[in-house]
C-alpha cells in the first residue's frame, strides 16, 4: 500500500519561472546521477515507477514536483555530476538551481541521495554548499548499501559522519533491501508538517 495514497506529479519545470506557486512547504532531493535517486522515491512515498531514472545519465531535463498531499510536495531535481552533460546545460541548472535554494521560501529541507560505495564526491559537496546557503536542513541517505557488507556499510556510514556536521542526518538506506526507508520517511514527514506542529 502507498505510504502517500494520493501522492500524484504536479509538474516538471525547466527555467525557475515555471515552479509552482511558492506556498505549503516543500522538501527537495539531490544526487548525483546513477546514485538512484528515483529508486529512493519510490521507495519512500511507496509508489513504484512515480520518479522515472532517465536512460541517458545526467540528462534529466527538469525539476519534477510530486505533491504529497494538498500544502506538501517533494522536489526531484535534477541529477548531478555526470562529467558528458553538455556545458550549456550545466550552466543552466547551475543558475536555476542557484536561485531555487537562494529564493523558494517553501523550501523547508534537503535530502542528498550519495552511493555509499562513492560518497561525498565533489559533486555531492558542492550541493551540501549550496543547501547550507539557505541554512536549510540536510539529511543524507547513503543508498546501494545491499552493494556492500555490512562491515563496510558501517565504516562508511562512520566515515561520513566523521566528516561532516553534527546536524546533518546521515543513514544508510537501499531501495532494493528497504532498509532505511521508514528512517527516510520519517525525516521526510517531520520537516513537512514542523509548521503544523508549531502551530
Amino acid at each position: 500500500m502507498a505510504q502517500f495514497p494520493t501522492v500524484r506529479f504536479l509538474l516538471g519545470a525547466y527555467n525557475f519561472s515555471q515552479l509552482p506557486e511558492d506556498s505549503g512547504r516543500e522538501v527537495a532531493i539531490a544526487g548525483r546521477s546513477n546514485a538512484g535517486k528515483s529508486s529512493a522515491i519510490n521507495a519512500i512515498v511507496g509508489r513504484q515507477g512515480l520518479a522515472r531514472s532517465s536512460k541517458t545519465p545526467g540528462r534529466t531535463q527538469e525539476i519534477n514536483f510530486f505533491e504529497l498531499q494538498l500544502g506538501q510536495r517533494l522536489v526531484d531535481l535534477p541529477g548531478y555530476g555526470f562529467a558528458n552533460v553538455p556545458v550549456k546545460l550545466r550552466q543552466h541548472w547551475g543558475e536555476v538551481l542557484t536561485k531555487y535554494f537562494a529564493r523558494r521560501q517553501s523550501l523547508v529541507g534537503v535530502i542528498v541521495i550519495m552511493d555509499a560505495r562513492h560518497p561525498l564526491t565533489d559533486a555531492d559537496i558542492q550541493m551540501l554548499e549550496l543547501a547550507a546557503t539557505r541554512a536549510l536542513p540536510l539529511h543524507i541517505l547513503l543508498t546501494k548499501a545491499d552493494k556492500l557488507t555490512r562491515s563496510e556499510a558501517n565504516n562508511t556510514l562512520a566515515t561520513v559522519r566523521k566528516q561532516l556536521a553534527d546536524d546533518i542526518g546521515v543513514q544508510l538506506f537501499s531501495a532494493v533491501t528497504k532498509a532505511g526507508v521508514e528512517e527516510a520517511r520519517e525525516v521526510l514527514e517531520k520537516w513537512l508538517r514542523r509548521e503544523a506542529d508549531s502551530g
